[in-house]
């Protein structure tokens, strides 16, 4: 009986001590659930707007990742090859005659505004550069080169980084970073050049660079298009001219699932002259024209995609189908909605 009952008192103590094992077991599985995804949430929060890890260097000189915000430390970082030094900043002799401007946006459903400044002596420099490309004898001009000419002009590109990184120190997202981009392009005033160029002997319209366009606070189809494919490229996007020859109107893609793209291309229709939905390709401009011929598909830089979900592509279905039938229900709240959300206006222009 003894044995037995000893047997007995050693079976409950090893049970005892195996819930016990389990029960920690468990605690320590429940808490790693709890505590993993924390953790990784954290570290994804430990870069800023475009991808450099808190303390580090941007590879976009002389910026450094200080507690979530890109920021100007070029003792840290240094300049680029041609910037000067002058304490934490990096300098140009462009650099003359600054002014801010005051660039509004809308990002989910709000009006906002970004601050930036911008300079004189880069804008002449850049009126100043040659729109000529020189071609061998049979070699025929190519609409690619003449755009890329001026969306990578290197100077130029020195002064418009600064806006792609005030754009990425409003949000880590990426999405939402390139809708602020899109957003403050489409919110430019549209208006053209008063000034004239010569080519090959003949008096054609003046051609702003990309910079000039902010400087200027205006700038009509292609050249605010340039502007943004140039931000969206930066900030990591996989992006395409679009060029109507038929209607002479320039617009831009940006990659995107097959089944929202513009014609099938693959990339979603973005209005650059005034504020539209992305995706939305049903756009009508003054005089009633709207586009029909097949686009002119423009390269320009290879990047991410946007995703399946936007909440864009909802919403730019549900404007063409107020736009055709005027007789759906509650069409008007509804129109108004989308309009007060994406601040759309009423005309869009051409050329």
């Amino acid at each position: 009986m003894k044995v037995k009952q000893k047997k007995r008192e050693e079976d409950s103590f090893i049970n005892q001590h195996e819930f016990a094992l389990s029960l920690i077991l468990f605690v320590i599985f429940l808490a790693l659930i709890i505590l993993i995804p924390k953790a990784i949430i954290e570290l994804k929060e430990k870069t800023c707007g475009d991808g450099t890890l808190y303390g580090s260097c941007s590879l976009v000189k002389p910026y450094y990742c200080d507690g979530g915000f890109l920021i100007e430390k070029a003792l840290a970082c240094g300049c680029n090859d041609t910037g000067s030094m002058d304490g934490n900043l990096c300098t140009n002799s462009l650099q003359t005659e600054s002014k801010n401007i005051t660039l509004k946006y809308f990002l989910d459903g709000e009006q906002k505004t970004l601050d930036f400044i911008v300079y004189k002596g880069a804008a002449t420099y850049l009126s100043k550069v040659s729109r000529v490309i020189s071609y061998k004898s049979g070699e025929k001009p190519n609409r690619t080169e003449f755009r890329l000419k001026k969306i990578n002009e290197e100077q130029q590109r020195k002064f418009l980084l600064p806006l792609v990184i005030a754009i990425q120190n409003l949000t880590n997202d990426k999405e939402d970073q390139a809708r602020i981009a899109i957003s403050l392009v489409q919110n430019i005033p549209y208006g053209a050049s008063n000034k004239t160029t010569a080519f090959f002997g003949t008096t054609i319209n003046y051609s702003r660079y990309p910079y000039e366009v902010l400087y200027d606070g205006e700038g009509i189809c292609g050249e605010k298009s340039e502007l943004l494919v140039f931000l969206i490229r930066e900030i990591g996007y996989e992006t395409v001219l679009f060029y109507n020859q038929k209607e002479n109107h320039e617009s831009v893609g940006i990659k995107c699932p097959t089944g929202e793209s513009y014609k099938g291309t693959g990339y979603c229709f973005v209005e650059t002259t005034g504020p539209a939905i992305i995706s939305d390709d049903s756009i009508k401009y003054v005089g009633g024209v709207v586009l029909i011929s097949e686009p002119e598909v423009i390269p320009i830089s290879s990047g991410n995609s946007f995703g399946k979900d936007l909440e864009e592509y909802q919403d730019a279905n549900e404007l063409k189908s107020l736009k055709k039938n005027p007789f759906v229900l509650f069409r008007e709240s509804r129109f108004e909605r989308l309009k007060e959300k994406y601040g759309l206006i009423e005309e869009y222009n051409i050329g």
